[in-house]
């Protein structure tokens, strides 16, 4: 069924061809629902939304990821320097600014676009590490963002983690988990996964970006990081990716019926 006529059967509108649609169809919109996945940097969010979604043949949409994109276009145009973020000339090029997403490599891993750039990589190093935080927590950043985010779950059926999810992006989700660990088991986590792309910081450099990060992510005045009342909380320090994944299809029944 053609996008459009999706969103007004979901109104109860039939399709603009006049046909009925089945109500196979009627029945697993309506089942869908958004899933906000929160929690500090290098908790593993990503990891168990990325296998939440194939498990359930959601969409995953990496919001970090984005966050990641709009600094690495500040650190490639000058916008960052001496210790600053240029706000005023970061919030005037935020419409020239184009993400997005699709899948590549063997694995079908989602891989993050910048105007067009496959800019996956990239967007994972120290320097775009050490400065998505400051980037982050502009209110123009995240408002021009945040209407992003928004536009993606305009139909549900989508796994979306990061900072906000829960409580900015999607306050009215139907599926809320706020992810944490120790910020040692976080940093161990993040060396781990640099080092198996090639760099090779010192834990110690990581653990002080983590640090970093969490202070700046939890005290901003734009959509600050924080648990939603009405969030599930997992301290997945010490389960296993197995483990995790199975925790997550347990809620996902729980919130709508389907036994996967």
């Amino acid at each position: 069924m053609p996008t459009a006529d999706r969103r007004r059967a979901v109104h109860g509108m039939p399709p603009a061809d006049g046909l009925t649609p089945d109500t196979e169809t009627l029945i697993d919109m309506e089942k869908k629902i958004i899933i906000a996945i929160d929690g500090y940097s290098s908790s593993g969010k990503s990891t168990m939304a990325r296998a939440l979604a194939a498990k359930t043949g959601y969409t995953y949409i990496d919001s970090g990821a984005m966050y990641r994109a709009v600094t690495l276009y500040a650190l490639r145009h000058g916008m960052i320097a001496e210790g600053r973020v240029d706000r005023e000339a970061l919030a005037g090029a935020l419409p020239s600014i184009s993400i997005s997403f699709r899948k590549a490599g063997a694995d079908g891993r989602q891989h993050t676009l910048l105007n067009g750039e496959d800019v996956e990589t990239e967007i994972r190093d120290m320097a775009v590490s050490s400065w998505v935080s400051p980037v982050a927590e502009l209110p123009e950043v995240r408002q021009r963002l945040t209407a992003l985010q928004q536009e993606y779950g305009r139909e549900k059926g989508i796994v979306m983690d990061g900072r906000d999810i829960g409580t900015t992006v999607f306050p009215h989700a139907e599926m809320k988990v706020f992810v944490d660990a120790s910020p040692e088991e976080r940093a161990r986590r993040r060396l781990l996964e640099m080092e198996a792309k090639g760099e090779h910081p010192s834990y110690e450099e990581v653990f002080a970006n983590i640090v970093k990060r969490d202070h700046i992510d939890a005290n901003r005045k734009e959509s600050p990081l924080r648990k939603a009342p009405d969030a599930v909380s997992l301290d997945n320090s010490r389960m296993t990716e197995a483990e995790q994944l199975e925790w997550l299809m347990r809620l996902f029944h729980d919130k709508t019926g389907i036994e996967i």
